[in-house]
């Protein structure tokens, strides 16, 4: 799964990657943790213009009943998403980019897990495959949310959790994003592992294991 991301990169970096004429400043993220507002990049209306908007993560069916659903539906499996009830409306319709410049996950040891960051060498933003959703009912403000895809582990990823988030490349963004292609045969291509090349992880602190905790210090390697 994917339960913890950071987003600190520079604006004009984010605009490049993500074909926006601007991006908004934001605050720089070392540890967005579900049911917080971030940033994802989707296109509505006629237009077919890309837009930047903060959603809260933790999707919520558009017919639930319950909003509370939404703290369990952080990740959809890219292998089922177009089937299981919650998602396939999304997958069809309210496709998203979820920006990140890495993600943590947490390594099964026989004690306490312990946390890895992974990210591009070098550092840099990239995309993650998202699903979003609005809810309307009750008296109160719709509400937009969104949940992140999850694939297969790459080579880096898999010594430490059976899962990682889909990451998509310039080209498959775009098919992504393209409101015209509804069909699960070619969607479903784009979400496997992303390559491990260029890719690397490294063990970090407990601190972030506390989503309280949003400092450069979750993200500095673990020395011994």
């Amino acid at each position: 799964m994917c339960g913890r991301y950071t987003l600190s990169s520079p604006t004009d970096l984010l605009a490049d990657l993500l074909e926006l004429d601007s991006v908004p400043d934001l605050a720089p993220r070392y540890n967005i943790a579900p049911t917080q507002e971030a940033a994802v990049v989707r296109v509505t209306g006629e237009t077919g213009a890309r837009t930047l908007d903060l959603l809260r993560w933790g999707l919520i069916p558009f017919w639930s009943k319950d909003p509370g659903i939404g703290n369990r539906m952080i990740n959809a499996r890219a292998e089922t998403v177009g089937e299981k009830p919650a998602y396939r409306t999304s997958f069809k319709r309210k496709r998203c980019l979820v920006p990140a410049d890495g993600f943590y996950e947490w390594q099964a040891t026989g004690g306490p897990k312990q946390p890895f960051y992974f990210r591009f060498e070098g550092g840099g933003p990239f995309a993650l495959a998202g699903l979003w959703d609005r809810w309307e009912k009750g008296e109160g403000d719709p509400i937009e949310t969104f949940t992140i895809l999850t694939t297969e582990p790459n080579e880096v990823v898999a010594p430490v959790h059976r899962r990682m988030p889909v990451i998509l490349d310039r080209e498959t963004m775009a098919i992504w994003l393209d409101p015209a292609i509804e069909d699960a045969e070619r969607l479903t291509p784009l979400l496997g592992p992303f390559p491990a090349a260029g890719m690397e992880g490294f063990p970090v602190s407990t601190f972030v294991n506390s989503p309280g905790n949003d400092t450069p210090r979750c993200i500095e390697p673990l020395t011994e």
